[in-house]
């Protein structure tokens, strides 16, 4: 076999269309975001629930709506050994809600506050911001029809982005009513949208679900939709004092929003509160997040008549606006300490010293393959570590190790050991 042939058998192998690796540098970021917006749910009481990656198709098909893009074009679906007919997991909220009538969590205390985390898939175009595997941080607090409950999950988004140092996004708001005001207008929209030269594909999503034309972001359709009659002028009472509720509690906690009233969200279940962050340096794939209540989707996937509110954030996008804003979400560092021996008994020593540095919470790394002191140097720089331990002959001979500063440059010689309590100490005067 000629060397062409055998490079052209062998070609290297890549990810799947539209599914990023993060590799370092970059996964620290991902790993930052992902590990701030969980830990900031946390801190409000969110208890964390880990979802299978793949579900009957079914819960789908019921939760999120047949007639959405989701369900019909963007599911990986496939039948398992058993014929069964299995999907994976285009978002979270059907996943939860199944979770939580399956184990009774909804018979406990209410409501029920839940955070989860990690891949969702959908076979959409590839593009900046819009992958087939995505990864969100989702939350959802179910069993109470409380706006107060609803100003909670919003103005925890808004606390998750800015708890990742961004800043320049906005928050768009609007309520799509409850089932008592929504056949009304329901049969408002049809009528209107009859009247319209629709596409034949478009026709039959009108008559199975009209909220889903008016999120056809074709020019023309918009076009089109400019006159079409708006959920938000046909509330009942007791929907529109939910919404006002919502918003005067967002004026009261400072939270700045803009009414929306053309939002709908790709999802079939949202009800009231509707709600989307937008960053406008992400071009058209412009939201970073979003969420609102789903009322009436336990009962219609088996369980009890209970209200629930939710959202979900795009760890992708957040990274994409972090870097349209120039700015970092982990501080870049992999370890605290870095290890420099020099020499084989060194060697052997700082062994010892970093295990006990990474058995005291400290984290620590270390030079391998007997490099030299210039080159073990630049290690412990790429490590991004406050601290160098430089071991060589001398310090072996006084039982004390060269304890570097990287960041002040400064040097001092501490016995092997006061290691640990010595950077202890050192890092809590960098904190």
């Amino acid at each position: 076999m000629t060397d062409k042939a055998s490079k052209k058998k062998f070609k290297a192998l890549q990810a799947p269309k539209g599914v990023p690796d993060y590799v370092p540098p970059a996964s620290a970021e991902f790993r930052a975001v992902k590990e701030r917006f969980t830990r900031t749910a946390h801190e409000a009481g969110y208890e964390h629930i880990e979802l299978p990656i793949f579900e009957e198709t079914s819960l789908f098909a019921r939760g999120v709506g047949e007639s959405t893009d989701v369900v019909s074009k963007e599911m990986y679906t496939f039948a398992d050994r058993g014929e069964r007919s299995v999907t994976l997991r285009p978002e979270g909220t059907a996943g939860v809600m199944r979770a939580v009538i399956q184990h009774n969590l909804d018979r406990g205390q209410l409501p029920v506050k839940l955070v989860y985390n990690g891949p969702f898939f959908r076979y959409e175009r590839p593009q900046a911001g819009r992958y087939r595997q995505l990864q969100q941080v989702g939350v959802e607090a179910i069993g109470v029809d409380d706006p107060a409950l609803d100003a909670e999950i919003i103005a925890l988004a808004d606390r998750c982005f800015r708890s990742v140092g961004l800043a320049g996004y906005r928050l768009e708001l609007t309520s799509l009513g409850d089932g008592s005001d929504r056949p009304a207008y329901r049969e408002k929209l049809q009528t209107f949208l009859r009247g319209l030269p629709l596409d034949e594909e478009t026709q039959r999503r009108a008559e199975i679900n009209p909220l889903r034309v008016l999120d056809d972001k074709r020019p023309e359709m918009q076009e089109m939709l400019a006159e079409a009659p708006l959920m938000l002028d046909h509330l009942s009472a007791e929907s529109r004092a939910h919404f006002e509720s919502v918003t005067g509690l967002l004026d009261d906690l400072g939270i700045a929003y803009t009414i929306n009233p053309r939002m709908v969200r790709g999802l079939d279940y949202y009800t009231k509160t509707c709600f989307e962050f937008v960053h406008d340096g992400l071009g058209a794939q412009s939201g970073i997040g979003g969420g609102g209540r789903y009322d009436g989707l336990m009962a219609q996937l088996g369980g009890q008549d209970l209200s629930g509110i939710g959202f979900g954030l795009g760890v992708d996008r957040t990274l994409l606006a972090l870097e349209a804003e120039g700015k970092k979400a982990s501080s870049g560092r992999r370890v605290d300490v870095y290890g420099v021996p020099l020499g084989a008994e060194a060697k052997r020593e700082m062994v010892r010293i970093v295990d006990h540095l990474r058995a005291a919470g400290i984290s620590a790394d270390m030079s391998y393959g007997d490099r030299g002191l210039k080159g073990a140097m630049k290690g412990a720089d790429r490590a991004g570590a406050l601290f160098a331990l430089v071991l060589g002959e001398s310090e072996l001979e006084t039982g004390s190790v060269a304890v570097k500063d990287l960041k002040d440059h400064d040097q001092q010689e501490v016995a092997l050991n006061d290691v640990v309590t010595h950077i202890r100490g050192c890092l809590g005067n960098h904190s």
